[in-house]
């Protein structure tokens, strides 16, 4: 029987076209062969999209060999989306389009299931997750979508002889839900926020107690974790009210890139059958709320000898490639800020003095630097650990940032500026001030168009752009203040 599968599957369109291998065909008959055997009900077939949000279609066990063998059509407009869900392309506009992609008519892309992400949901015993690459019809691969940004920077830096590993740390909060803002006149695009209060009262930074209050929620999450295959490292209590962090066993970019967007969905799905509302929001509006960051941590293997390149030899000086890589990220952080701080909310988290960065300098177990470099003899967990990245981010976008950046400093010869021990001083270059600076420092920047295409860089900046034109044109809490009793 498993023979027969896999011969459906190889004879389907998306194996025809290249889309999978041996390997992979074999892998998607053992994941029916599985679905059927513990008599699973439904298979969500989800998506990153750009925003790093999975987006997707719950299928039945009946339609999951179809699934792998003609893939799973969506509409197209997902990709088109602002952080609203507004699509912010004319797509009844007969002639637009990104690159050689028309985009008239809200048509289909195709979804096709990479079996190697199969996941049983543990918070849903019925259901399991496939992640999905993005492609035409054609069986050309989606440029721009997610998964394919960051797969293009692999394969770049694979050719150059390295591969990349990454560690995740990822802060978040979870408050109570005291109001779900269910009415009618509610319903906006996007919707009124949830009212909440807070689980822990906070500013005990990893103290036992606070643990204790939070213990059984951050079990089920830590659990759950466990069982997707996420794995966890620590669970601990962050700074704020209510704020929590988790980090990950070092992997690959695209396995990291796949644990954040899974973790995420899986906190704020688990949370919120527990009357909870998690939050991953940079720095949410709330009285005492601290910001939440994303530090991503990386290192290069080469590919030559399996050793790390990043760690020093006896006299602790820079590796000749971690000095490049180091270079490469300052060099590139402010046109980077669009793929790691991708929000309005999240340029109000560079503040100095408040473990975040605001400044373009990297300095040495500096937690105020933007990059800080855990560098030392002998030490094979040697990295270093990009500070700059909040948890609103698209993983797949930030870690292709990372490894772009790092790579132009390695192939352009960069060098690493003296290591700061004053990480907030003025003299050192700003990191950008406002979404919009951070647009027109990535539509500037050669790099993004050069090495993945300048229909990317159109793209991203035409829907990030959307966003900051809803937030000019929003009359805030300041300017009613300001003005309204003055004039």
């Amino acid at each position: 029987m498993t023979a027969d599968i896999e011969d459906q599957i190889r004879q389907g369109n998306r194996a025809s076209q290249g889309h999978y291998t041996e390997q992979a065909i074999a892998a998607a008959a053992e994941v029916i062969r599985q679905v059927e055997a513990d008599e699973l009900e439904t298979i969500r077939v989800v998506f990153p999209d750009q925003h790093g949000i999975l987006r997707g279609k719950t299928i039945t066990q009946r339609a999951l060999a179809s699934a792998f063998t003609s893939g799973i059509g969506m509409p197209s407009t997902l990709l088109l989306k602002d952080t609203a869900h507004k699509t912010v392309f004319p797509v009844w506009d007969g002639n637009v389009s990104i690159g050689d992609m028309p985009l008239a008519g809200a048509f289909d892309v195709i979804c096709a299931p990479d079996p190697m992400t199969f996941r049983r949901v543990p918070w849903s015993p019925h259901s399991a997750f496939l992640i999905s690459d993005l492609i035409h019809r054609t069986g050309d691969r989606i440029g721009f979508s997610s998964r394919n940004v960051l797969r293009q920077a692999e394969e770049q830096l694979d050719a150059s002889g390295f591969q990349a590993v990454f560690g995740l740390e990822v802060e978040f909060q979870l408050f109570e839900r005291v109001d779900p803002a269910l009415g009618h006149a509610q319903a906006t695009m996007p919707p009124t926020p949830v009212e909440t209060r807070n689980i822990t009262q906070g500013w005990q930074y990893l103290t036992e107690t606070r643990y204790g209050e939070a213990e059984a929620i951050l079990d089920e999450l830590r659990r759950i974790s466990e069982e997707l295959g996420l794995a966890p490292r620590t669970v601990e209590i962050e700074m704020g009210p209510s704020q929590f962090e988790f980090t990950f066993e070092p992997s690959g970019p695209m396995d990291q890139a796949d644990r954040f967007a899974l973790f995420r969905t899986m906190v704020k799905e688990v949370s919120h059958a527990h009357g909870l509302h998690a939050s991953f929001m940079a720095k949410p509006k709330l009285p005492n709320a601290a910001a939440n960051g994303w530090h991503i941590h990386q290192s290069l293997i080469r590919k030559s000898d399996n050793q790390n390149a990043f760690m020093p030899d006896e006299d602790g000086a820079l590796t000749e490639t971690a000095n490049r890589w180091i270079a490469g990220l300052l060099e590139n952080a402010a046109a980077s800020c669009l793929m790691t701080t991708p929000t309005v909310n999240g340029y109000k988290r560079f503040a100095p003095h408040q473990l975040a960065p605001n400044r373009i300098q990297w300095g040495t177990d500096n937690r105020g630097a933007m990059v800080r470099a855990l560098l030392y003899p002998g030490d094979a967990a040697s990295r270093v650990e990009n500070r700059v990245a909040d948890t609103a981010a698209n993983p797949y976008f930030a870690l292709a940032a990372q490894i772009l950046s790092g790579l132009d400093g390695i192939n352009r010869d960069l060098q690493a500026p003296v290591a700061t021990d004053t990480p907030y001083h003025k003299d050192a270059p700003a990191l950008p001030a406002s979404l919009i600076v951070a647009i027109e420092a990535f539509e500037n920047s050669h790099l993004y168009s050069e090495k993945l295409s300048p229909d990317f860089v159109a793209y991203l900046s035409r829907i990030k752009r959307a966003e900051w034109d809803r937030y000019l044109m929003t009359v805030s809490e300041w300017e009613q203040t300001e003005y309204f009793n003055l004039f």
